[in-house]
C-alpha cells in the first residue's frame, strides 16, 4: 500500500494537534505543517514528524521560528506569511490538504489546494461560508475531493455514502449541542464573561469556536457549510439540539427513514475519516459506551436569544456575500469579546445588524469576499 502524504495547515491548533494524532496512528507521511504564532509546539512536531516544508504565517514568530531552526542539523524549508501558506497549499507534493486554519485565513489556501488539485481535507469551515461558489466551482472544475472534518458534515457525509441516497434525500438534521448557555433567556445572558462562554459542555476546541457554539454562530456557520457542501436549499437544514453530542447529525430520506452517525465527542473520528476515506481504519478515539449512556436527549435552538444563528439563516437566504458579512462580523465581534471591549449579546447585535445592511448581490470574485470582510469588519468597530 502507498504510504499517504498530509499536509496540515493549521498544526497548533485543537484540530491540528488531534489531526496529528490521526496521521501518526495511520503512519503517514507529513509533506508541510503550518502554524501561525506557537512555534515552541511546531518546532516539537517538526522533531517527531519531520516535515520538508514549514509555514510560520505570523512575521514576529516567524523570525523566532528561524532561530530555532538554525540549531537543527537538517532543518525543514520556512516559508512565511500568507504568502509561505498558499504556496505550501499548492505544492505538487502537498497530497491531501487538510486545512485546519481558524477563520477566513483559511480560503486562499483552500482555494490553491483545490486549482492544484490536491483533495481537501476540510475543517475550515469559513472556506465555504465566506466563498462557497468559488470553492464549489474550483471543486467541480478540477475534480478533486471536498471532504468535510466538522463533526456535523461528517456525520451527514457518512449517512450519505450510498450513492442513491443523495438522491432521496428529503433534509438535514444538523445537531447542535447547545453550547454552555443552552435554556437561558437574554436577561440571563447580559453579563456572561468570556470565561462563562469558554467552558463548553461536551468538546475541547480552540477558543474562537468555543465562543461561536455559545452564540450558536457556528451552528449558523455550519447551516451555510451544510448547504455548499450537499447542494441543498437552506430550508432542508434543520437544526436539533443534542445536549449530549453523542448523535453527530441525521439525514432523513423521502420514505421519512433517518440515518444517524453516532459516536463520542472527539473529533479524531472524523479527521480520520476525511483523511481515509472511502476506507476505515482503528481510530485513536475511544468506544462509545452505551452501558454508561443513560440518555439522549432533544430539543430545538433559540433564535430569539441566540441571535447568530438567526442572522446566518437571514444570510444564506439573501445569497451572496451576505454569508461572508456575517463571518466577518463575527470574527471581528468574538475578538472584541474576548478583549473584554463587547458583551456577550452585542455578538448577535453586530452580525445580524451587518447582515441587514445591504442586500449583497449574488455572483462575486475573490476580491470581492476580502472586500466584503473587511467591510462587515469596518462596520462592527464602528459600532463601539
Amino acid at each position: 500500500m502507498i504510504q499517504k502524504t498530509v499536509t496540515l495547515l493549521g498544526c497548533t491548533g485543537s484540530i491540528g494537534t488531534q489531526s496529528l494524532d490521526v496521521i501518526k496512528m495511520q503512519g503517514y507521511r507529513v509533506f508541510g505543517l503550518a502554524a501561525h504564532t506557537r512555534v515552541e509546539l511546531l518546532m516539537e512536531q517538526i522533531q517527531q514528524f519531520h516535515p520538508q516544508v514549514i509555514v510560520v504565517t505570523d512575521s514576529t514568530a516567524a523570525e523566532k521560528m528561524q532561530t530555532l531552526l538554525d540549531g537543527l542539523s537538517n532543518p525543514p524549508k520556512l516559508w512565511k506569511g500568507k504568502e509561505g501558506l498558499i504556496q505550501l497549499a499548492s505544492h505538487p507534493d502537498a497530497g491531501i490538504v487538510l486545512n485546519a486554519v481558524v477563520g477566513i485565513a483559511g480560503l486562499g489556501a483552500t482555494l490553491a489546494a483545490i486549482e492544484s488539485g490536491h483533495d481537501v481535507a476540510l475543517a475550515n469551515k469559513e472556506s465555504l461560508v465566506t466563498g462557497g461558489s468559488l470553492v464549489v466551482e474550483a471543486v467541480k472544475k478540477h475534480g478533486v475531493h471536498l471532504l468535510p472534518v466538522d463533526s456535523e458534515h461528517s456525520a451527514i457525509f457518512q449517512c450519505l455514502q450510498d450513492a442513491h441516497s443523495a438522491k432521496t434525500l428529503e433534509k438535514v438534521l444538523l445537531t447542535a449541542s447547545g453550547g454552555p448557555f443552552f435554556g437561558k433567556k437574554r436577561e440571563e445572558l447580559e453579563g456572561m464573561t468570556k470565561a462563562d462562554a469558554l467552558k463548553h459542555p461536551n468538546w475541547a476546541m480552540g477558543a474562537k469556536i468555543t465562543i461561536d457554539s455559545s452564540t450558536l454562530m457556528n451552528k449558523g456557520l455550519e447551516l451555510i457549510e451544510a448547504v455548499w457542501l450537499f447542494d441543498l436549499p437552506p430550508e432542508k437544514v434543520e437544526v436539533v439540539v443534542q445536549r449530549q453530542s453523542i448523535i453527530h447529525s441525521m439525514v432523513q430520506f423521502s420514505d421519512k427513514s433517518i440515518l444517524a452517525q453516532l459516536g463520542v465527542p472527539d473529533m479524531r473520528i472524523p479527521i480520520q475519516y476525511a483523511l481515509t476515506w472511502p476506507d476505515r481504519f482503528p481510530s485513536p478515539a475511544p468506544e462509545l459506551d452505551f452501558s454508561t449512556l443513560k440518555q439522549i436527549t432533544f430539543d430545538t435552538a433559540d433564535e430569539e436569544t441566540f441571535r447568530c444563528l438567526a442572522a446566518c439563516k437571514k444570510a444564506i437566504a439573501k445569497g451572496g456575500l451576505a454569508p461572508c458579512a456575517a463571518n466577518g462580523a463575527n470574527e471581528e465581534a468574538v475578538k472584541l469579546f474576548l478583549e473584554d471591549k463587547i458583551g456577550f449579546l452585542d455578538i448577535g447585535r453586530l452580525v445580524e445588524g451587518v447582515v441587514d445592511s445591504d442586500s449583497f448581490g449574488k455572483s462575486y470574485t475573490l476580491a470581492d469576499v476580502y472586500d466584503c470582510d473587511r467591510m462587515a469588519r469596518e462596520y462592527v468597530r464602528s459600532q463601539l
